[in-house]
């Protein structure tokens, strides 16, 4: 009776391990996805966002998406122009103003890649300062996670005004 005991404690011992260990892995399995502005400039895009972590799978991320002209020149006050999605540098993200950051699940971050490669489709000429720029862009992918946005708003030429009206919207965003 005692062997047959002590063997039902090791498996129960190594069952628990077991749940200890997929849980801790499960557990690190996230992505963060921060919402940027730029002040008017010289640098584009103005609005974009950046993912980072790692998927349930292990699959690590680092990335990061805004949409802009592809030659930012005066035709963007007179019409549309090529637009292309961008990958901001790393020095762009350290000057810019970070507004909030949210944990999504591996569903919702495929899906706002998803949402980079609709707006990676369009055909050119993509840009126009009044219908189809950076903020209405972040807006896309901010609808995308399920937050609530203003599709009357003042904002879709102003990105810092735009974020915070977003985190108005939503308070229980946080930075």
């Amino acid at each position: 009776m005692k062997s047959a005991f002590a063997c039902l404690l090791r498996i129960s011992g190594l069952a628990a391990l077991l749940f200890m260990v997929s849980f801790s892995v499960a557990a690190r399995a996230e992505v963060t996805v921060t919402f940027y502005s730029h002040d008017f400039g010289k640098n584009f895009p103005h609005a974009f966002f950046v993912a980072k972590g790692e998927l349930a799978d292990g699959q690590k991320v680092d990335t990061g998406f805004g949409f802009t002209a592809i030659n930012v020149s005066p035709g963007i006050l007179f019409g549309s122009v090529k637009g292309h999605v961008k990958a901001p540098s790393a020095d762009y993200i350290a000057s810019s103003n970070p507004h909030f950051t949210v944990k999504v699940s591996d569903k919702k971050y495929r899906e706002l890649l998803g949402v980079v490669k609709k707006w990676q489709a369009i055909p050119q000429k993509s840009y126009s300062l009044n219908k189809r720029n950076c903020v209405h862009f972040i807006n896309d992918v901010i609808k995308t996670l399920d937050l609530k946005t203003n599709l009357k708003t003042a904002n879709w030429k102003k990105p810092r005004s735009f974020m915070e009206e977003v985190m108005k919207l939503n308070p229980f965003l946080k930075y």
